[in-house]
């Protein structure tokens, strides 16, 4: 196949995946890739953004241990890096476990999907906490730990993000993923109990979170 036609098969995944997830949000399942543009390019911000959300969870848990315990800078990284690939897969399985897949079918699915867009967030992000003077070993009440790690995020999604774009565009990356999303039929039974919450609910609660984190360390830090 030609990448004219990669380009176009793409397209036509992303239209009938936006499609797909509107319905579905509406019943109150999965949105992590619902978008109100259509095309490659709302695609690749969708499939990024949904990436970052599970590698900020564990980047940000990963540093918060490292820091409060005291771990060295290379132990705090492998930690987090650690974290990150484990979130980021397991919010990527949940819905289509919820679909209807079995477990060992979803975790192929996502560690072909996700872990070329998690290993480019996971160099990026570390290394821009790496370079940012005292960010590392700022601990948790001081402004510098929260501003290194909202400016890593930013960065991590930046560089993903074409990433994605070059994946998903030869039907690879997420476009894997998404014809199973939805599932293909009414949720019964136990998968019922499988928690799927959209992307931007996660990435608002992430934000706040690291808000809440810098006005602490500033308050601290005035008084």
């Amino acid at each position: 196949m030609t990448d004219a036609a990669h380009a176009q098969h793409a397209e036509q995944a992303a239209t009938h995946q936006h499609d797909q997830h509107d319905q579905h949000d509406q019943k109150g399942g999965h949105s992590s890739h619902a978008s109100h543009g259509g095309g490659l390019a709302s695609m690749a911000a969708s499939a990024t953004l949904h990436c970052l959300t599970g590698c900020a969870i564990g980047e940000i848990l990963g540093l918060l241990i490292g820091t409060a315990t005291g771990l060295g800078n290379g132990a705090t990284i492998a930690l987090s890096i650690g974290l990150a690939f484990l979130f980021g897969y397991t919010l990527s399985s949940l819905p289509l476990l919820r679909g209807g897949l079995a477990l060992g079918t979803a975790l192929r699915l996502v560690l072909a999907a996700d872990t070329v867009s998690i290993l480019t967030m996971e160099v990026v992000d570390n290394l821009v906490m790496a370079v940012i003077p005292g960010a590392m070993n700022a601990g948790l009440v001081n402004t510098v730990f929260w501003v290194g790690m909202a400016i890593s995020l930013v960065a991590a999604f930046a560089a993903a993000y074409p990433v994605n774009r070059y994946l998903l565009s030869r039907g690879k990356g997420h476009a894997l993923t998404h014809e199973h999303h939805g599932g293909s039929g009414p949720v019964t039974g136990a998968r019922r109990f499988i928690p799927v919450q959209p992307t931007g609910a996660l990435a608002a609660a992430i934000a706040a979170f690291m808000l809440g984190g810098f006005v602490v360390a500033l308050a601290d830090s005035l008084t």
